[in-house]
């Protein structure tokens, strides 16, 4: 089974979906056989790499709502980040565009080693959501990167050259192009999407009908058009 995840750093919901999925794989009995995909995507590739502005003001601002508003939205998802073992800090957190991040992540899937992928995501959330880094610095993602199991010289060259940019583009390009226009969304053997960050159970159902239908017991046959009832033999005769 292959899942592929449309995913934004700068994204707080798409930490915690991960994190609900991972629990309802962890219990998966064919967790073995499943491929997981990372895809990037921007929320809003307009921003400056370093923005001044707090997460609250930032949001405000853009979505045009109150900062009360704001924190209270904000409060919710901490609240439920906590839920999953995860300590969000907004009052901390350093407003970035997020591409520079997306590159690396481009960078760590081309290594084949999911392990390296999955570090590099989880450091990244951290970094942002926690650890009030900013992920739009060189330095920042240079250290990060580089304790995912990432080369230095490499991550060098692609924050210089940003030669995986391409790469975060046909991402968000093949989102559109399913129809896929929040993150989190997790798409399931290209046939089943689970948006949002679903409760555990959630996924744990879509894991199971996905597997079933790619996997049925018997098999299952399809009309050939234009045939009809013909002359054959059975148990019972002829």
């Amino acid at each position: 089974m292959n899942i592929d995840i449309w995913s934004d750093v700068a994204c707080p919901w798409c930490w915690i979906g991960k994190r609900r999925l991972d629990r309802a794989l962890a219990a998966f009995p064919h967790r073995d056989e499943v491929t997981v995909t990372w895809h990037s995507y921007q929320l809003d590739p307009t921003l400056p790499d370093h923005d001044d502005r707090s997460e609250a003001q930032y949001l405000a601002e853009t979505k045009g709502m109150p900062v009360e508003q704001v924190r209270a939205m904000v409060g919710h998802v901490a609240e439920q980040g906590a839920g999953e073992g995860l300590t969000y800090d907004f009052d901390r957190l350093v407003v970035a565009n997020s591409m520079r991040a997306h590159q690396l992540i481009q960078l760590a899937k081309e290594q084949e080693d999911a392990g390296i992928v999955e570090h590099l995501e989880e450091s990244l959330f951290a970094a942002h959501f926690e650890h009030g880094e900013d992920i739009g610095d060189a330095d920042t993602l240079v250290r990060l990167a580089t304790e995912a199991g990432l080369d230095t010289s490499e991550v060098l060259s692609e924050l210089t050259y940003g030669s995986r940019i391409a790469a975060v583009e046909e991402d968000v390009r093949k989102a559109a192009s399913l129809g896929l226009n929040s993150v989190p969304t997790f798409v399931l053997d290209m046939r089943w999407a689970v948006p949002g960050a679903q409760p555990t159970e959630v996924f744990t159902r879509a894991l199971e009908q996905a597997w079933a239908a790619s996997h049925p017991e018997t098999p299952s046959f399809l009309s050939v058009d234009g045939a009809q009832d013909a002359e054959a033999c059975g148990p019972k005769g002829c």
